[in-house]
């Protein structure tokens, strides 16, 4: 579920599971265990990830990367618009 977002945002810092379960205390097994998606990272966990990683919970789960989508769709909308009318 969130795995792949962990998996990306840690490669992205170039970290490895042995590095961030060093930084932030996590055990390497856990760390894996999540990536893996065969489970979900608790609160206390994403706030330790999203620290060691620099950004926000939101990024690391991959929420905001979806949000951001979102405005350059509706971005590339109002343009084609705006280009149209003239």
């Amino acid at each position: 579920m969130y795995g792949n977002e962990i998996k990306i945002n840690r490669k992205a810092s170039g970290l490895t599971q042995q590095e961030v379960a060093k930084i932030t205390g996590i055990p390497q097994n856990t760390i894996s265990w999540i990536e893996s998606d065969k489970g979900i990272p608790n609160i206390q966990q994403c706030v330790l990830l999203a620290n060691c990683f620099g950004i926000t919970i939101d990024e690391l789960i991959g929420k905001e990367s979806i949000q951001e989508k979102e405005r350059q769709k509706e971005i590339t909308t109002i343009f084609n618009q705006t280009i149209n009318i003239k």
